[in-house]
């Protein structure tokens, strides 16, 4: 048999790696994350972290503190250069700062994102002040959620919930009936729309609801990518997915 060794050839050039923790459970965020970005020039690069049920602040926390294990078996040793961690409820629950530090001890050279400090600099950017909030937690977990926004100086006009108890069911729930029971929220005084929560399919419907009630609507994967795609300097418009990618 004859053998011969041959020198590799790498690439010079590589394209911006992302990261995405995601909650086990969880059935939509990553086919959001690639229908919005499967035009861009990215690595995107899934891993998925332990949910415990029922979804409360509690459990929320307690899954945090396997954040770092999971952020390092993201290309171990290698250079990532956004981390999205995908759980609104639960970067509220543990708070950013926790999330962000696990997140560096692993990738100390990351930025670091998570829906509601993405929603929040959204809104601003929007300049929302008055929201009305969707969220599909039980009651303790919604309102949690809504005293979020509050404690971020937003007014919250009117709230509406679905009370779920699993994270596995939310991202069960019909799109079309979403749409519906959404499209009949009472945004009177509210300048837009906020739905919480990665696991629930959102994303998809934003275009026409926002047409239908005539405001901007914000999603937690809507708004988690877009910054996202700003943190690693892409920041072009992209159609379908709601006003804020097209300002």
């Amino acid at each position: 048999m004859r053998q011969k060794k041959i020198k590799p050839r790498y690439r010079n050039t590589q394209n911006p790696k992302i990261g995405l923790i995601v909650l086990a459970s969880d059935y939509i965020i990553e086919k959001d994350f690639l229908n919005v970005t499967h035009n861009y020039k990215i690595d995107l690069f899934v891993n998925r972290i332990k949910c415990y049920n029922p979804l409360t602040k509690e459990n929320l926390i307690t899954m945090s503190k396997n954040i770092t294990r999971v952020t390092k078996n993201i290309l171990p040793g290698e250079k990532v250069h956004c981390i999205a961690y995908a759980c609104t409820s639960g970067t509220i629950a543990a708070g950013y700062e926790s999330i962000e530090n696990r997140i560096k001890k692993a990738k100390p050279l990351a930025k670091v994102t998570t829906p509601s400090t993405s929603s929040l600099k959204a809104l601003k950017k929007m300049k929302i002040r008055k929201l009305a909030i969707f969220t599909p937690y039980t009651k303790k977990l919604n309102d949690e959620v809504v005293d979020y926004f509050k404690k971020n100086k937003f007014d919250v006009t009117s709230n509406s919930y679905f009370g779920i108890k699993s994270d596995i069911n939310i991202g069960k729930v019909n799109n079309i009936y979403l749409l519906k029971i959404l499209s009949e929220m009472n945004l009177n005084g509210a300048d837009a729309l906020f739905i919480s929560c990665t696991a629930l399919p959102a994303l998809s419907i934003i275009e026409k609801l926002e047409k239908k009630l005539g405001k901007p609507v914000f999603s937690s994967n809507q708004t988690l990518i877009w910054d996202t795609l700003n943190k690693i300097g892409l920041k072009n418009k992209i159609k379908g997915y709601g006003r804020l990618f097209k300002n």
